[in-house]
């Protein structure tokens, strides 16, 4: 058994493949505590809160 391929794939093939690489923009949502900018189901690091509750303390 080889690892090497039988026959050679050619560009187009090989770019078509790669085609959805791309990179995707993180979806964000606003804190419903401070407003600013999070990902969403994550706490919000600038005002530690989370679902309206605090839950890490933030200086």
């Amino acid at each position: 058994m080889s690892i090497c391929p039988k026959n050679k794939s050619s560009k187009a093939r090989r770019d078509s493949r790669r085609a959805n690489w791309k990179m995707t923009a993180p979806a964000l949502v606003k804190c419903s505590h401070c407003g600013e900018l999070m990902m969403p189901h994550r706490v919000c690091k600038a005002c530690g809160y989370y679902d309206k509750k605090s839950i890490v303390e933030v200086q």
